[in-house]
């Protein structure tokens, strides 16, 4: 019996089911996001491979033309055969068609795909990171104006979502902007670390040959250097981190959101939404359906659990170059930023346009025994008694009234309970007592760093703005050094090809 060569009968690489399940799905992600982050690494690793006399000027010059001759719309209309492995080698053979595989092959000197793809990665999610920080301002301005605007107007502060003391909208709003203040922050100490540069890692040791990764580093417009090659190929924090950052951000973005919808519902009536944010019913001629807060509601959450899911798939892989954490895994992270960056926009269009109705919501301060608090503190300041005793006063007056809240009423009963358990502390009069049980005094009271009185919650409202100022430049700054850079390497290019 012939012996049966174990070969006989397998297809060639890649075999059918592997090329339509994973490689082709591959080839479409790279040509969507890759393409011009692998070509500014073509201009850059090469211009750097001449500088440092690895290749002759003719041979780079030679490259960069062929770079410059690419049909992108070619490349980006190719349809996965499998004559190719990957983006990468079929822009390495459209090279090779323009200045020759012997000419082409040495731009591959001193580099691996696996510095490419991490650098590639870091190069696109940093622009998403920019991208949803500046949306992010956009929803901080926003919230600044309207803080400003409403300063002074009176409405319940809640807890366990029951109505607990008066405070402003203004300082609702300010706890909100704080929440994205930190967003801000934690997404900006993010970007700095993404913003490293792995390649010259190669495919995990570097090189021996005399490249300078600074150059490099520059040309693609990173701040810095990934320095320990293993890390730069095998560490993934840099996407855990920002995948975590994002996350958060989301989270307190649904939380609004959330606010948002139950303030608009008929029974708070809180919020009105302009006609260009509401969606009507095709049977009840009546309604007026917030569903643009529904979708930043969904929006985010569906980003946050993107961004959750990452840290999933990635944890307890080893710390090595994986598949884990590149073709399959990178649409993911780029789909949750993209979905937060349309939470954030879409939230930013609402708030230009809300309606905060402020003559419900201050009604709404005044009632349900909200301001009793400020009566207990009125007791303490005004008889010297213990806050204990204070609180059991006035919390039999309003047991007394529960059901028929009413300020006189309430200030009576707090006279009248005090009279007849014959304590020794004098009686305030009935006119401070009342006073103390209006919401504007309430508030106007609370002035303690951080309370919503306007001496306290006015000097927050300026620092956020300055804030907001200060982090805009920060963003130009970083956005303006990613052009500055493709203008170094368009002009590096020229000069080496006049």
């Amino acid at each position: 019996m012939k012996e049966m060569n174990p070969q006989e009968g397998r297809s060639a690489f890649p075999a059918p089911i592997y090329r339509d399940t994973v490689l082709a799905q591959i080839f479409t992600d790279a040509k969507k996001y890759f393409l011009q982050p692998l070509l500014a690494i073509q201009y850059a690793h090469t211009l750097m491979l001449e500088r440092q006399g690895i290749m002759t000027r003719r041979e780079v010059a030679a490259c960069l033309r062929a770079l410059d001759g690419l049909d992108l719309e070619k490349i980006r209309n190719a349809v996965y055969d499998g004559s190719c492995e990957d983006l990468f080698f079929y822009v390495e053979r459209e090279l090779a068609a323009q200045c020759g595989a012997e000419i082409a092959g040495k731009m591959h000197t001193a580099r691996s795909r696996n510095d490419i793809d991490l650098t590639m990665y870091r190069m696109v999610l940093r622009e998403l990171l920019a991208e949803t920080m500046s949306s992010l301002l956009e929803v901080r301005k926003q919230l600044v104006q309207l803080a400003w605007t409403h300063r002074a107007s009176l409405m319940p502060a809640y807890t366990h979502n029951q109505p607990a003391q008066p405070t402003t909208l203004g300082h609702y709003l300010m706890a909100i902007l704080e929440c994205f203040e930190r967003d801000f922050e934690r997404l900006r100490e993010a970007l700095v670390r993404v913003n490293r540069s792995p390649m010259g890692a190669c495919a995990i040791t570097t090189t021996g040959f005399p490249i300078d990764r600074h150059y490099t580093a520059s040309l693609l417009g990173f701040e810095g250097l990934q320095v320990n090659s293993y890390g730069a190929i095998a560490a993934v924090d840099y996407l855990t981190e920002s995948c975590s950052v994002l996350a958060v951000c989301m989270l307190n973005l649904g939380r609004l959101a959330q606010d948002l919808l139950q303030w608009s519902s008929v029974e708070f009536g809180y919020v009105w939404l302009s006609e260009g944010y509401v969606q009507i019913s095709s049977i009840m001629p009546q309604k007026r359906n917030p569903v643009p807060l529904e979708h930043i509601r969904a929006l985010s959450s569906k980003a946050m659990t993107q961004a959750q899911a990452i840290l999933g798939c990635l944890h307890n892989t080893p710390f090595t170059d994986i598949n884990d954490s590149e073709d399959d895994l990178q649409p993911m992270v780029y789909n949750a930023f993209e979905d937060a960056g349309r939470s954030l926009k879409l939230l930013a269009g609402v708030l230009q346009e809300i309606e905060f109705l402020t003559e419900r919501m201050q009604a709404a301060a005044n009632a349900n025994f909200l301001t009793v608090t400020e009566l207990a503190d009125t007791l303490v300041r005004e008889t010297g008694m213990n806050f204990r005793t204070a609180h059991e006063i006035v919390s039999k007056a309003v047991k007394d009234l529960i059901g028929r809240y009413d300020a006189e009423k309430m200030a009576a009963s707090v006279r009248n309970i005090m009279a007849s358990d014959q304590h020794e502390f004098t009686v305030p009069e009935l006119q401070l007592l009342r006073k103390s049980l209006d919401a504007a005094h309430f508030v106007a009271v609370r002035k303690v760093a951080g309370g919503p009185a306007l001496e306290a919650l006015e000097p927050e409202i300026q620092r956020a703005r300055e804030l907001l100022n200060a982090d805009t430049r920060w963003l130009k700054q970083q956005t303006d050094g990613f052009q500055d850079a493709r203008e170094r390497v368009r002009s590096a290019t020229q000069e080496l090809l006049a």
